[in-house]
């Protein structure tokens, strides 16, 4: 008999055991060293809230450089192997870093500490990029079934959006009371526990073809192609998939639909919900609780509908309450409608996971994965600026009525971002595969249809 504390299977709950501990861990982290840079390091400084950014550079530069040749080599390694090694890589920079902030803060000069703390940022991202598409590969032999899959994301997004419940909060006390040494400490600690989660799991062991980190001698030259040769390979892959091009666009248009709440929501909830700035937090609360519903039903859902029908349904939805979040004028209606927008859009996510699994063979979803991950990435920075240079130039003196209803530059950014999702839940519903077609075409279960099809037929990502 299974037991009741097992998700899906034992060797899944002990991967998710391990990425619960590690997310809350880099939650505190990441929340410390905004907080230890904005308060301490550049405290009444002008140029603290350029330093702050450089965190964020940091992080979106390792994503956007490394994630995309990272792939090459997560699909040529064995993916528990690698992410063994990731993490014995960030507990040694976390390590490294917690070591140097024992020394007083005038030991260094602003600009050496910003430098080590950019640095560390980096290199903490750059292995996350070979770490997360070797987690997500892995799935794929851990878990099997559309719907396990789906709910096996459900629970990974619920895990994640939980641990910033939590780390924030703990971030706070530990830098204030206990010292960033603490902080950063607690988290090369999540990292340990997430090491020995992960060596406790048992997979299947590599193909035949597909080299472990480390492999040499000749056989292995013969056997591999240069790195840039598999690069292109995975790129030439990716754009004769309709389905993956499918998927590709319909993440990008969603991320300019919905990354302009990241910039300009704070505004929003001064000047159109008329609330003081210190109710802002609940916004965010508001969004956290909605992404842990839907996420936790989102499995379930998935089941009911199937993964296709999820998918746009979800962008559907998600699209026509953005455009009525964009209508309102109060504060609870606000909190409200945030809350019931964010349900949907997780459930999106945990749809698009089986969609995922199956949009390429094992040895090629690292590389699937390493463009989806950065391409997205670059969409919703390119959604955050452009709203809010439309927000503060092109659109700033828009004002008026119609129908009885008033318009403002942030509400109607809002409402037009809500109609763009709409149209990429349009878009969903006549590019994405129909299941039962690909399953009588190819005579294969629904999961391996997906692999057969992905070459040829039609299909997001998550957002």
């Amino acid at each position: 008999m299974t037991p009741r504390l097992t998700l899906i299977n034992r060797d899944y709950t002990r991967l998710w055991f391990g990425q619960a501990v590690s997310s809350v861990g880099d939650a505190v982290f990441s929340t410390t060293l905004v907080l230890w840079v904005a308060t301490v390091l550049a405290k009444d400084e002008t140029w603290a809230p350029v330093a702050v950014s450089g965190v964020l550079m940091a992080s979106s530069a390792a994503v956007l450089v490394i994630g995309p040749l990272a792939g090459v080599f997560v699909d040529r390694w064995n993916k528990r192997v690698t992410m063994l090694r990731t993490e014995v890589l960030r507990i040694g920079l976390v390590a490294v870093l917690t070591a140097v902030s024992f020394l007083p803060i005038d030991a260094l000069p602003a600009g050496a500490w910003l430098a080590l703390v950019y640095a560390t940022v980096l290199l903490l991202h750059a292995a996350g990029q070979f770490f997360s598409p070797a987690r997500f590969a892995i799935l794929a032999d851990l878990v099997t079934g559309d719907a396990d899959r789906a709910r096996a994301a459900g629970i990974a997004q619920a895990t994640g959006e939980t641990a910033w419940i939590i780390g924030p909060p703990l971030a706070a006390p530990l830098l204030f009371t206990a010292g960033l040494q603490w902080a950063m400490l607690f988290n090369a600690l999540s990292y340990a526990v997430s090491y020995i989660a992960i060596r406790s799991i048992g997979v299947r062991p590599p193909t035949a073809g597909t080299a472990a980190p480390g492999a040499t001698g000749k056989s292995a030259s013969r056997q591999r192609p240069s790195v840039r040769r598999e690069f292109a390979d995975g790129l030439r892959f990716f754009a004769r998939s309709r389905f993956l091009v499918a998927l590709l666009l319909l993440a990008v248009i969603g991320q300019f639909g919905i990354g302009a709440l990241s910039t300009l929501n704070v505004f929003f909830t001064t000047d159109n919900l008329n609330a003081s700035a210190h109710l802002y937090g609940y916004i965010g609360m508001a969004m956290g609780v909605g992404g842990i519903t839907g996420a936790l039903c989102g499995g379930r859902v998935v089941q009911w509908l199937g993964a296709r029908r999820s998918t746009w349904i979800s962008l559907l939805v998600s699209g026509v309450l953005l455009v009525a979040y964009s209508r309102q004028t109060g504060f609870i209606g606000g909190i409200a409608l945030l809350f019931v927008f964010t349900v949907p859009l997780t459930v999106l996510n945990t749809a698009m996971a089986p969609l995922l699994l199956a949009a390429a063979p094992a040895d090629y979803l690292g590389r699937v994965m390493a463009v989806f991950y950065p391409v997205t990435k670059l969409a919703s920075m390119l959604s955050a600026v452009l709203s809010g240079w439309l927000a503060g130039s092109v659109l700033k003196d828009v004002a008026g009525s119609a129908g009885g209803l008033r318009f403002g530059p942030i509400d109607t950014i809002f409402a037009v971002s809500g109609l763009i999702v709409v149209v990429s839940g349009v878009f969903a519903f006549f590019a994405l595969p129909r299941t039962e077609t690909a399953e009588k075409t190819t005579g294969k279960a629904p999961e391996e249809a997906g692999v057969a099809t992905a070459a040829a037929p039609p299909g997001p990502r998550p957002v």
